[in-house]
């Protein structure tokens, strides 16, 4: 039986996370060195550097690095990487770092040390030439360009040595797994053929609809769901982690999926992160990626279908982990079920468009939403968390429940 794809570039698994004696040794030192308080998306990049998301990185990315990522979609050494991945300091903080000191990284919220580091480079750089390298644009109400244009002034490269996964673990417990735990998983259920369905979102019949569609061709899927930071206005981890789980034991056979999350921000860069989606999911255990419409879009950014074709234009053998392309989804009331553009010969008057846009409109609104459009199990979860915001709007504003 064939086994699963390697790891990206090629050797093992390389997670940067200590542990027993050497963890506690580091924990020590860290106390006595500098401290450098990360971003949210910084820290989000270590716990993945810890845990072996991000193999074969040791650590934050050097000028030369930060460069070829951008222009090329390669590192100094030739491995192929998509997005950069990069620790900024203020001017001030990085003046007093000498070259070659060792620090310690904080954690954004409450200060707890996430790991050390050996500087051994600092470099500004052009935000403007990165976020259109990214992103491709620099208009700041871009999420992803915002949040580039709003870090430090200098960007601080070398290795880190990770102490901690941020929490995640204690918050999300058998949620949040490691590289090696899938993969490990995934070898029990006998799976060597795994489609990864990224999420930022609950799942509505569209979703359902693509992940399906992915376990007719593959022997499983993991539903593998974006923990960390979102815009304003998406709708938290802990409620579609529920939403998708009610989804999943209503609807799919056990042994045919399985569900997980990551510890990222988003950074909706569209082409390029779904790029970035498929080369951590190698590290994963899984062949292929399904990527539907606007895959990691936000606004009109990006083309609908440009993550496709961004799989066609990278140089062949770059990542192992394949694009299952799918088209536009939705429900065909012609046709009784879900469909796609390219099985669907009706028009747009019988179809009933899918999106995460839209359930979240209706839900804040308060409106009836179409059974055609998500499971009732799963708005009765969403609805349960819109009626506690409204709640808690009106204690905002009267100062006491209505109830």
């Amino acid at each position: 039986m064939p086994g699963l794809v390697s790891p990206h570039g090629g050797g093992n698994l390389k997670p940067l996370l200590l542990e027993g004696e050497a963890l506690a040794a580091e924990r020590a030192r860290a106390r006595t060195l500098p401290a450098l308080r990360v971003t949210s998306r910084e820290r989000g990049d270590l716990i993945m550097l810890g845990i072996g998301g991000f193999t074969p990185l040791d650590g934050f990315m050097s000028q030369r690095d930060w460069k070829g990522v951008c222009d090329a979609m390669r590192t100094a050494s030739g491995l192929f990487w998509p997005i950069p991945i990069t620790l900024s300091s203020a001017r001030a903080a990085a003046d007093a770092i000498g070259a070659g000191a060792e620090i310690a990284l904080v954690d954004p919220d409450d200060g707890s040390v996430l790991a050390t580091m050996r500087v051994d480079e600092k470099y500004a750089i052009d935000k403007a030439h990165e976020c259109q390298s990214v992103f491709r644009t620099t208009d700041l109400e871009h999420p992803g360009v915002k949040m580039v244009m709003e870090q430090g002034e200098v960007n601080l490269a070398g290795p880190v040595r990770v102490l901690s996964d941020g929490g995640f673990g204690a918050r999300y417990g058998e949620l949040f797994r490691t590289p090696a735990e899938t993969r490990a998983a995934f070898a029990k259920l006998g799976w060597s053929k795994v489609a990864a369905f990224q999420t930022r979102n609950p799942m509505h019949r569209s979703h359902e609809y693509l992940a399906k569609v992915a376990i007719e061709t593959c022997d499983g899927v993991l539903i593998h769901s974006l923990l960390g930071n979102l815009k304003p206005g998406d709708i938290p981890a802990e409620v579609r982690a529920t939403a998708i789980g009610v989804l999943l034991d209503g609807y799919f056979r056990r042994d045919t999926v399985f569900h997980a999350g990551y510890p990222l921000d988003m950074r909706y860069a569209g082409p390029r992160e779904a790029l970035l989606h498929a080369l951590f999911r190698q590290n994963y255990g899984c062949s292929h990626l399904v990527v539907g419409r606007d895959h990691a879009g936000v606004g009109s950014y990006y083309g609908p279908f440009d993550a496709h074709r961004i799989f066609d234009e990278i140089p062949k053998g770059a990542l192992q982990t394949q694009a299952l392309k799918i088209d536009w989804t939705f429900w065909c009331y012609r046709c009784g079920g879900m469909a796609s553009a390219r099985t669907c010969p009706h028009g747009d008057a019988d179809r009933l468009l899918v999106s995460g846009t839209k359930l979240r409109k209706w839900l804040s609104e308060g409106s009836e939403v179409p059974a055609e459009f998500s499971r009732p199990e799963v708005l009765a979860v969403l609805r349960e968390y819109y009626a506690g915001l409204d709640e808690k709007v009106e204690v905002k504003l009267t100062g006491h429940s209505a109830r």
